[in-house]
Formats: C-alpha cells, structure tokens, sequence
C-alpha cells in the first residue's frame, strides 16, 4: 500500500508538533500537592486517560518507543525482534480514544513481519487474541495505577 507523501508529512508535522510542545509543558506527574490534585493534574495534562497512557507506555515498555501524541492519544511503537525468534518482528500502535478509564477506550493495533529466505521482510497475519491480550494487559495495569493512587 503506497501512501500520499503530502498525508504523510502532514501526520508528521502534527506529531512533531505535539512531542515539541510536550517537551515545552510542565509534567502532570511532578510535584507536589496531595494526591487529589495530582489525580486532576493527569488528567489536565493529557488530552486522555492517564491511567491508560502510563500503562501503555508501561505495558509495552520492551518494544523500542517510535512516537507519542498524548493530546491525540496515539502511541507508535517501532519493529520489535524477539531474540528467540529472529525471523518475525513485530509494531504497535496503541490508540487511547477516551478521557475516562474504560476497556472501549483503548484499541491496540499489532502488525508482523517475517523475513524470508531472500531476506527480505513480508506482512504476515497477526493473532486476532494477540492485541486483545495486550489491551487486557494494559487495562489491567490501568486499574493497578488507578487503585494505587485512590489509596
């Protein structure tokens, strides 16, 4: 599938734009407070649930980060190789689409890739369950930081 080059750039300057005004603004998990305010700053300080952003980042830590939007609530992770299996390599994306902790505000995309003979790497199909696992694996680290913080 071959992308419009001027779409591409556009998405760029967009997620560019966002990680450079990321690093301009404060960060929501410093400072000090009682944890009130604090559960308020999280959810001011990104256009999504923090809970779900900081188990997404947290969840899929081992993969190599490419990108994040914490105001659209996308978050790209580049090719990850499994040093057991060195002819598949995976990608996320992981999509954050609501401000409240709930399981349908979350929707993980996996694509896979195996290398051939020739060495070259060609699309493969991904397990249905295999995106549906990570996104239980990141709600239920959501809950945990979630409790954590309640208490």
């Amino acid at each position: 599938m071959r992308l419009n080059t001027a779409l591409v750039r556009g998405v760029a300057v967009v997620l560019l734009s966002g990680v450079a005004l990321s690093a301009c603004s404060s960060i929501p998990f410093v400072g000090g407070g009682d944890r009130k305010t604090q559960r308020v700053d999280v959810q001011q300080g990104i256009g999504v649930n923090g809970y779900l952003w900081r188990a997404s980042l947290d969840t899929l830590s081992f993969m190599p980060l490419a990108n994040a939007d914490p105001w659209g609530g996308v978050i790209n992770y580049d090719w990850y190789i499994n040093p057991q299996t060195p002819n598949e390599r995976f990608k996320a994306t992981v999509f954050i689409l609501d401000t409240r902790l709930r399981a349908d505000a979350l929707n993980v995309t996996v694509t896979k890739e195996i290398k051939g003979a020739d060495g070259q790497w060609t699309g493969a199909p991904v397990a249905a369950q295999t995106e549906a696992d990570l996104e239980n694996a990141i709600l239920t680290r959501a809950r945990q930081l979630n409790l954590a913080n309640a208490g």
